[in-house]
C-alpha cells in the first residue's frame, strides 16, 4: 500500500551528507521481494501556483522481504510517478563498500531521455522501525538530476549492525520497509527568474561588497512599524537622496521594495551615506552596521513627529548589579541596549546564551570586592533584565579573538535557536527584580540573517518571514526565493555534516566538514506587540512629493524597459549637420568633425522607407527633402570617423533597417548620416550640386594663434586635379579675411595614440596629397619670419598637440581630501617644476619648491600613501597614473621648508610628558635622518618645561597602552616608525638613576575587565615604570602610585591591583610582597609580567586613529552624513 501524504514533522536532522551512485551499472534482481507501489503522483503546481502554495510532498512505500537472503550487491525499486517524472529507490543491502546501508534516489528513466535533461527534487529517504515509529531513520535532502548525477543519496545512511539486529526493529520477519518522500520543484532559472512574480518580494542590488548592507536592510524593511517611521520622517521635494539626505534616500529605497517590480540598486542611499565606491567594495560588520544606522536615523528623527521610534522599537535595558555576601550592601547602574551579543562557543544553544549571560560570579579570594564602606568582601556580580524591547535584535558573538592562534576566527559550531523565544522561563530567572512582570516576554522568530564563510569575508543572506506566517524567504542579493522552516533554522544552526566521498565505487571511508554558513543576527518580535510592529503600510503613509517623484521615476523606467524590449523593431538615427560641427569643434572637441552623442537622435522603424524619414527630417528641421543629400560615416583605419559617401539614389528607396546594415559592419542598431545642405543667394535651402568622382567634399577649421582657438568655418566641394592655391580667397572670405592674406594649410590626419597634423603644399593638387572626402584641412594666418610677438602655440600642429595632452587636474589640500580646492588646466606632457609652478602660481607663493603633491588612489579614493618626492616623476601624466587608471586628482600641501630641504630630514611626533604638569604634548621634531634619538631630546629639551636643567630624558616606545621599548641614545632616526607606534619623551626619575641592589623596575599598566563573560583584559591609559624595593609590600607600593598618580582617596579606594602574566590577573592583598614575584630585571623591553591597576576607564572614547593598526576588514563602517 502506498499512503500520499505530507511529510511527517518529527524528522531527524540530516547530519551525513550525499553524494551520487551513479557510477553503478545496472544489476537485475531476481530474488523473491515483497514490493508496494504509488500510484502516479499529481504533477508539480504551476508557477503561479507556486507563488502560494509550494507542490505536497509524495510518499512512496516499498517493503522488501527475505532481506537477509538477498545477495544481489544492489536492488532497484519499481519505479513510481512524482512530478510526471519517473523515479526509483537504489539500495545496497550489505553497504555500496562501507559498514552501512547504501540508498539513493535514482531517475528511473534517466538512460532514454534527450540530450541535456535536468530536474529538481527535494527528497527524503526513510528505513521505518516497525516496533517504535519514534527511532525511524529518516534522512532528507535536495539534487539538480542530470545525466551525469541521475541518482543521489546516503551512502552511509544507517549502520548494517543497527539494520540486521532484530532487537532494533528495523527488520521484522526478515522484511524492511523503505520509504521516500518526494517533491519536485521546478528548475530555477535565475536569468528568467522573477522574484516578484514567484513570491511578491524584490530584493537588493549588490554594489560589489555589499551583501552584508542588503541583508540588513531588508530585515528593518520587513519590520513594518520601522519602514512606517522612515516614511513618516519628513522630507521636502528639494530634498536630493544622493546628497545629504539619508532619510530621503532610506524612503526612496524603502518605496521602490515596496512597489517596484524588480530588484533595487542602493546607490542612492550609499551615496547620501558619504560613501564612495571604495566603500562599496569594503565588506563591514552587519551588527556595526545597524548600530551607525540606528543611531543616525535616531539623530535624524529628533524634533519630527517620529522621534523616539528607535528606542520604543529596539532600546531594552539591564541591570549591572554587586550584591555583597556577608554585609548589606548593594550597587547596581542600569544601561540600555539595543541589541545584545550573545556567546555561541560553549552554548548548545540560544537559552544556554542566557543563561550565561545572567550567570553569577563570585567575587571572593584574591577578587574580593572593594565596598565603599565594608572595604574587600565577597559578593557576588551579575546582570539580569529589567525590560525587553518589542523588536529583540540578538547578534551571535560568531567571532572571536583566539589568543593561541593571535588571530580572529570565526565560531561555527552548533548553535540552536527556537521558533518561539520565552525569555519568561523558569520563573523569570533573567529578570531583574524590579523588572515588570506583567508583560509576557514571549517572542516569535522574524528574520535569520546568515554569514557563510570566514573571518576574513564571505556573503551574507537572510531569511525573513515578513508577516509571521509559516512561510519563510530568503532575501539573497537581487534574489528572493520561498523556503521552508527547516532550511530558515535548522540548517543556518552550523556545526558539522558528514561528506561522503565522490566515487562511492571506490573504497573511500566518509569524512566530516564544517558548515560555514550559519546564523549570524536573530531578530524576534514580541508576541503581545505583534500586531503594533506588523502592521498594515500603504500609500498613505509617503508624502505626496515623495510618490510623485517615485512614481516618475518608476514611468521612465517602464518607458525604457518598453524602448529596449521592442528596441529590435527600430533603428537609432543620429543626423549630424553644419550647425553641430558649428557648435562643438573649438568646445566640446577638436578632432574629428562632431559629437554624434550631441547630435539629433531619431527612433526610426526599421521598415520604414528612407524616403519618409526624409519627409520626417524636413518636418524637424525645415528643409525640403528635395535639398537634403544624406552621407555615410565611415570609421577609417587610423581610428578617425569622416564623412565617406553620399547615399545613392537607389539606396534611398531601402528602408532605414537596411541601410543601417549596409553603413555598419559593427551590428551596432544605429546609423550615423551627414546632412549636406547647400544654401543659396537668398539664405534659403536648395538643391545639392551633382556630384561626380573628381568632386572631393572637405571641412575647414580656422585657427587663431593670439586667441589659441580652433573653429569650423565651413566646406566646400574642391576637383581632386585643382590645387589649394586656387581656393585660397574663398578660404579667406570663409575666415573674414582680406582675399590676399598670406595662409597656411594642415591636413589633421589622426589624433590617436599621437597626433599626426602635416602642412599641405599649397602647389600641389589634392588627388596629389591624397586628400579624399571627408578630409579636415586646418588653416590660419602665415606667421612672418621676422615677427617679434611669440605666441605659446604658434601653429595648428602645436595647438593641437597641446590640446591632446591637456588635462584639466582638480587640486585638493591634504587636509581636506574629499573637497575640491581649485582646478588647473595643465598638459599631461608638463614637468614636475612646471606642475608645481602652476600650484604656487595659484596659491600666490614665491618659491614653488615648498609645494608638495601627492598622487590619488583610484580604488580606495583617498591620497596614496607617500607623497611624491621632489622631481621623482618626469611628467605630470606619471602623477596621475594609478595602476592601469588614470585620475584627474592631486592634493597638495604647503610645506614651511623647501621640499629637497624636508626630504633630508626626519619628522618624529613626540608625546612629551610633563613631570610639573598634569599633561601630554605631543611635539613634531624635524632633524636630519642621520642624527640619534639623543639629537631628538636634546631638541626636545629647547621647547618643553623640566623639572630641573639637568633633567635626563628618555624616549619610549608604546602601543596599545604597554611599553615595548626604550630607545639607546646612540640609534639612528631614520628608521624609527612613528605610524603605528607612539613615541613618548619623559624625564627619568632620580629612583630609576640610583637604584639599589635590592631594588627594580617594573612595568604599571592601567587595565578594565570586559562586561562579557569571557571578561578579557583590557588596557587602557599611560604605562608606566616604578621602581619596588625588596621585601616592600602592595600597601606601602600602593600608597606611592597613589602619590604619583594623584588620584583621590575615594577613587583609589575602589582600585584593585592584580600581578598580570600573560594576560591573566592574579589579584593581590596589601600584605603581598611584590619583590617575591618580580624576579626580573631587564624588564625595559616588552614583558608580559606587569603589575596591573583595575579601575575604570573614564578618558573620553576618541574616534579610530591610524595607528591602531587595525586591518583593512576590520575598518569602522562610517557614515559621513
Amino acid at each position: 500500500m502506498t499512503v500520499m501524504t505530507p511529510a511527517p514533522a518529527d524528522q531527524q536532522e540530516d547530519v551525513e551528507m550525499l553524494v551520487p551512485q551513479s557510477d553503478v551499472a545496472v544489476e537485475n534482481n531476481d530474488q523473491p521481494q515483497s514490493m508496494e507501489v504509488a500510484a502516479p503522483a499529481e504533477a508539480a503546481s504551476t508557477a503561479d501556483n507556486q507563488v502560494t502554495e509550494d507542490p505536497q510532498p509524495s510518499r512512496f512505500t516499498w517493503r522488501i522481504g527475505n532481506f537477509s537472503r538477498i545477495n544481489s550487491k544492489r536492488i532497484y525499486s519499481e519505479p513510481f510517478v512524482v512530478g510526471g517524472y519517473r523515479w526509483r529507490v537504489l539500495i545496497f543491502p550489505k553497504g555500496n563498500n562501507v559498514e552501512s546501508l547504501s540508498m539513493y534516489l535514482d531517475v528511473a528513466d534517466a538512460p532514454t531521455l534527450p540530450y541535456g535533461w535536468s530536474r529538481y527534487a527535494q527528497f527524503t529517504l526513510a528505513v521505518i522501525n516497525q516496533i517504535n515509529n519514534k527511532y525511524t531513520v529518516r534522512k532528507d535532502t535536495q539534487h539538480q538530476f542530470n545525466a551525469r548525477e541521475s541518482d543521489w543519496g546516503f551512502t552511509s545512511f544507517m549502520p548494517l549492525s543497527e539494520l540486521y539486529d532484530p532487537c532494533r526493529g528495523y527488520l521484522v520477519h526478515d522484511s524492511i520497509i523503505v520509504e521516500a518522500e518526494v517533491v519536485v520543484r521546478k528548475v530555477v532559472d535565475y536569468f528568467m527568474y522573477d522574484s516578484k512574480k514567484e513570491t511578491g518580494y524584490v530584493g537588493l542590488k549588490n554594489q560589489g561588497a555589499t551583501c552584508y548592507m542588503n541583508s540588513l536592510l531588508q530585515t528593518l524593511y520587513h519590520i513594518p512599524y520601522f519602514r512606517k517611521a522612515v516614511y513618516h520622517m519628513p522630507t521636502t521635494e528639494n530634498d536630493m537622496p544622493s546628497s545629504i539626505s539619508i532619510p530621503l534616500a532610506l524612503q526612496s529605497l524603502f518605496y521602490k521594495l515596496q512597489y517596484s517590480d524588480s530588484s533595487v540598486a542602493t546607490k542612492e542611499l550609499t551615496k547620501s551615506f558619504g560613501w564612495d565606491t571604495y566603500d562599496s567594495f569594503m565588506q563591514h560588520d552587519v551588527q556595526e552596521l545597524n548600530r551607525v544606522l540606528c543611531e543616525k536615523l535616531e539623530d535624524k528623527m529628533k524634533g519630527t513627529v517620529v522621534e523616539g521610534t528607535i528606542q520604543k522599537l529596539f532600546e531594552g535595558h539591564h541591570m549591572n548589579y554587586i550584591e555583597c555576601v556577608n554585609v548589606d550592601y548593594k550597587s547596581t547602574r542600569k544601561e540600555s541596549f539595543y541589541d545584545l551579543q550573545l556567546d555561541v562557543k560553549g552554548c548548545r544553544d540560544i537559552y544556554a546564551s542566557f543563561d550565561k549571560y545572567v550567570e553569577v560570579e563570585c567575587l571572593e579570594g584574591d577578587n574580593k570586592y572593594q565596598s565603599e564602606q565594608h572595604g574587600l568582601q565577597e559578593a557576588k556580580k551579575g546582570v539580569l533584565f529589567i525590560d525587553f524591547p518589542p523588536v529583540l535584535q540578538l547578534q551571535l558573538k560568531r567571532f572571536e579573538y583566539d589568543f593561541a592562534r593571535d588571530t580572529m576566527v570565526k565560531i561555527n559550531d552548533r548553535y540552536e535557536f527556537p521558533l518561539q523565544l520565552d525569555l519568561d522561563r523558569d520563573d523569570g530567572k533573567y529578570l531583574s527584580p524590579e523588572a515588570d512582570r506583567s508583560v509576557r516576554n514571549l517572542y516569535t522568530l522574524h528574520s535569520v540573517l546568515v554569514h557563510s564563510g570566514g573571518v576574513h569575508g564571505g556573503h551574507y543572506y537572510a531569511y525573513i518571514r515578513p508577516t509571521l506566517s509559516d512561510q519563510w524567504y530568503k532575501f539573497d542579493d537581487e534574489r528572493v526565493t520561498k523556503e521552508d522552516t527547516k532550511r530558515a533554522l535548522e540548517e543556518q544552526y552550523g556545526g558539522e555534516e558528514e561528506l561522503q566521498p565522490a566515487n562511492p565505487g571506490f573504497n573511500n571511508t566518509p569524512f566530516k566538514f564544517t558548515k560555514y554558513s550559519n546564523a549570524y543576527m536573530l531578530v524576534y518580535v514580541r508576541e503581545s506587540d505583534k500586531d503594533k510592529i506588523i502592521c498594515n503600510v500603504d500609500e498613505t503613509d509617503i508624502a505626496e512629493h515623495l510618490r510623485e517623484r517615485l512614481k516618475k521615476e518608476q514611468e521612465e523606467k517602464e518607458h525604457k524597459k518598453k524602448e529596449k524590449a521592442e528596441a529590435h523593431l527600430y533603428t537609432i538615427v543620429k543626423v549630424a549637420r553644419d550647425v553641430d560641427l558649428a557648435e562643438q569643434i573649438g568646445r566640446d572637441i577638436y578632432f574629428d568633425l562632431v559629437d554624434h552623442e550631441k547630435v539629433k537622435v531619431f527612433r526610426v522603424q526599421k521598415q520604414m522607407p528612407f524616403s519618409v524619414f526624409k519627409e520626417e527630417i524636413a518636418k524637424v528641421f525645415g528643409i525640403p527633402v528635395q535639398c537634403q543629400r544624406f552621407w555615410l560615416w565611415a570609421k577609417r583605419q587610423n581610428h578617425t570617423y569622416r564623412p565617406n559617401r553620399p547615399l545613392t539614389q537607389s539606396e534611398e528607396l531601402q528602408a532605414v533597417g537596411h541601410l543601417r546594415e549596409l553603413s555598419n559592419k559593427a551590428n551596432i542598431a544605429e546609423l550615423k548620416l551627414f546632412l549636406e545642405v547647400e544654401i543659396g543667394p537668398d539664405l534659403q535651402p536648395v538643391a545639392p550640386p551633382d556630384k561626380t568622382k573628381e568632386d572631393i567634399l572637405l571641412f575647414f577649421k580656422l585657427y587663431d594663434p593670439e586667441r589659441e582657438e580652433l573653429r569650423y568655418v565651413g566646406r566646400l566641394f574642391v576637383k581632386s586635379t585643382s590645387k589649394p592655391l586656387e581656393i585660397l580667397a574663398k578660404l579667406n572670405e570663409m575666415a573674414g579675411y582680406d582675399l590676399d592674406q598670406e595662409i597656411d594649410l594642415y591636413e589633421e590626419i589622426k589624433f590617436e595614440p599621437s597626433i599626426m597634423c602635416e602642412p599641405v603644399d599649397k602647389k600641389v593638387a589634392f588627388k596629389s596629397s591624397q586628400i579624399e572626402d571627408g578630409d579636415i584641412i586646418c588653416f590660419q594666418k602665415s606667421t612672418p619670419i621676422d615677427n617679434d610677438h611669440q605666441f605659446q602655440y604658434p601653429d595648428v600642429p602645436s595647438f593641437l598637440e597641446y590640446v591632446h595632452n591637456r588635462q584639466v587636474v582638480h587640486f585638493r589640500s591634504l587636509d581636506k581630501p574629499k573637497e575640491d580646492d581649485f582646478c588647473l588646466e595643465m598638459s599631461k606632457l608638463y614637468t614636475y617644476d612646471d606642475v608645481v609652478g602652476k600650484v604656487a602660481l595659484q596659491l600666490s607663493l614665491d618659491d614653488p619648491s615648498k609645494i608638495r603633491l601627492t598622487s590619488h588612489n583610484c580604488y580606495s579614493q583617498q591620497p596614496k600613501p607617500q607623497p611624491i618626492k621632489y622631481r621623482g616623476v618626469d611628467r605630470l601624466s606619471d602623477m596621475l597614473i594609478h595602476y592601469n587608471q588614470t585620475s584627474d586628482i592631486l592634493y597638495y600641501e604647503v610645506l614651511d621648508i623647501p621640499l629637497p630641504e624636508l626630504q633630508g630630514l626626519k619628522m618624529l611626533k613626540v608625546a612629551y610628558h610633563s613631570p610639573t604638569k598634569d599633561e601630554m604634548v605631543i611635539h613634531s621634531i624635524r632633524l636630519p635622518k642621520q642624527c640619534s634619538v639623543g639629537d631628538v631630546l636634546n631638541d626636545l629639551r629647547t621647547k618643553v618645561e623640566l623639572s630641573h636643567p639637568d633633567a635626563e630624558l628618555r624616549l619610549l616606545e608604546v602601543f596599545y597602552h604597554k611599553i615595548y621599548k626604550i630607545f639607546p641614545l646612540s640609534e639612528k632616526i631614520e628608521n624609527i616608525n612613528d605610524q603605528y607606534w607612539t613615541l613618548r619623551a619623559e624625564e627619568v626619575p632620580e629612583e630609576e638613576k640610583n637604584l639599589g641592589p635590592q631594588s627594580r623596575i617594573i612595568h604599571v599598566y592601567h587595565f578594565t575587565k570586559e562586561a562579557n563573560p569571557n571578561q578579557q583584559v583590557q588596557n587602557f591609559g599611560e604605562p608606566f615604570f616604578f621602581v619596588i624595593h625588596e621585601g616592600e609590600t602592595l600597601a606601602e607600593i600602593k600608597e606611592r602610585i597613589q602619590k604619583r598618580l594623584q588620584v583621590p582617596d575615594e577613587e583609589f579606594a575602589k582600585w584593585k591591583f592584580a600581578f598580570l602574566s600573560l594576560g591573566r590577573p592574579e589579584y593581590l592583598q596589601d600584605t603581598d610582597v611584590l619583590s617575591n614575584r618580580f624576579q626580573r630585571r631587564d624588564v625595559y623591553g616588552p614583558w608580559e609580567q606587569y603589575l596591573g591597576l583595575e579601575h575604570p576607564d573614564t578618558t573620553p572614547k576618541r574616534a579610530y586613529q591610524a595607528n591602531q593598526n587595525r586591518h583593512t576588514f576590520e575598518k569602522p563602517v562610517k557614515i559621513y552624513n
